[in-house]
């Protein structure tokens, strides 16, 4: 028997958060250089819309990341956050995501009472957990809430994932995301494994949340799926901006929620405005074959995305490339 299914279609449940994750998810498609005007306006949206947390980007090292190739969003330097959010005097909360073994966090990441930050997001594989649980015990130390996303867990077998997951529990990291980097998994692979999730946060306290990628079109289908059997934390991008197929639209998930606190016509005015714009001046993410191919061979994304600039459309061939690369 699988895990009961919180509440029906027409209630809602108190403890969902919302996180918008459009400047870092979507800053991969375009080297973070949002103007400041983007990220102004999708800040104001965010809150009108009811939005619980806005990730404005990385906290990648000045050393391995060169400061002119990328806007200012894959540093978020302090300076920057608060150019837009002032002290951030609202109900939504500031949250940048620090990549284990990309990141100069002790220097980087400052103590919260110094910071509008609120949240700090660190993303690891299996085999970086006890990298990614010293920076979770750093973050928690200067005062911020934390979270941590296991990526690429389609591709790590159950033993790897249940001890994964066990050391995690016993840190004091608030939440647990169940990540599908290559947009792999199915529905009910999504049920079975945010059940585990769950076992494993019930029994430390913590809370679970779901990132989903969008190459066989399920990124909203496996976000739903995952809240129903109880996970708490939802990312979404205006659009699904996001790398490669993109992630979970807001504007779905906002309309799916029944709370009242979330409003969806702010984030369509947003589009409006600028979303459009964005894809007109060239800026390309997206469910496309390419991407469908890599999600289905659980791939990572990254020759999809290189097929896509060579404007290729050969995809029998591309299919066969994949297939022959994964034997």
């Amino acid at each position: 028997m699988g895990r009961e299914r919180r509440g029906k279609l027409v209630s809602y449940c108190p403890d969902i958060k919302v996180v918008d994750c459009t400047l870092r998810d979507g800053g991969l498609v375009n080297n973070f250089a949002f103007t400041d005007e983007f990220v102004k306006d999708l800040y104001l949206a965010n809150i009108k819309a009811g939005v619980d947390y806005m990730e404005f980007g990385y906290k990648a090292s000045k050393e391995i990341f060169n400061p002119d190739n990328f806007g200012k969003w894959k540093f978020c330097d302090e300076k920057d956050i608060r150019a837009i959010v002032g002290d951030n005097k609202t109900d939504m909360k500031i949250s940048v995501m620090a990549d284990v073994g990309r990141t100069d966090f002790k220097k980087d990441i400052l103590n919260k009472k110094d910071s509008v930050i609120d949240l700090v997001r660190v993303a690891t594989y299996i085999n970086t957990i006890p990298a990614a649980i010293e920076m979770l015990e750093d973050a928690k130390k200067k005062g911020y809430e934390t979270t941590v996303n296991i990526m690429a867990v389609s591709k790590v077998n159950d033993d790897d994932l249940d001890g994964g997951l066990e050391l995690l529990g016993q840190s004091s990291v608030d939440v647990i995301y169940l990540v599908d980097s290559f947009g792999a998994f199915y529905p009910e692979q999504i049920e079975r494994l945010c059940d585990k999730y769950l076992n494993i946060a019930a029994k430390y306290n913590k809370k679970v949340g779901i990132h989903a990628h969008n190459n066989q079109q399920l990124a909203f289908a496996n976000t739903i799926e995952a809240l129903s059997i109880g996970a708490s934390y939802l990312d979404a991008t205006v659009s699904g901006m996001g790398r490669g197929a993109g992630n979970c639209y807001m504007e779905l998930l906002l309309s799916f929620l029944r709370n009242p606190r979330y409003n969806k016509v702010a984030i369509m005015n947003f589009v409006e405005k600028h979303m459009l714009k964005l894809k007109e001046e060239g800026a390309v993410w997206g469910y496309d074959i390419p991407y469908l191919l890599t999600g289905i061979l659980n791939s990572h994304p990254s020759s999809a995305i290189q097929f896509i600039k060579e404007n290729r459309t050969d995809y029998a061939m591309f299919y066969q490339e994949l297939i022959d690369n994964t034997l």
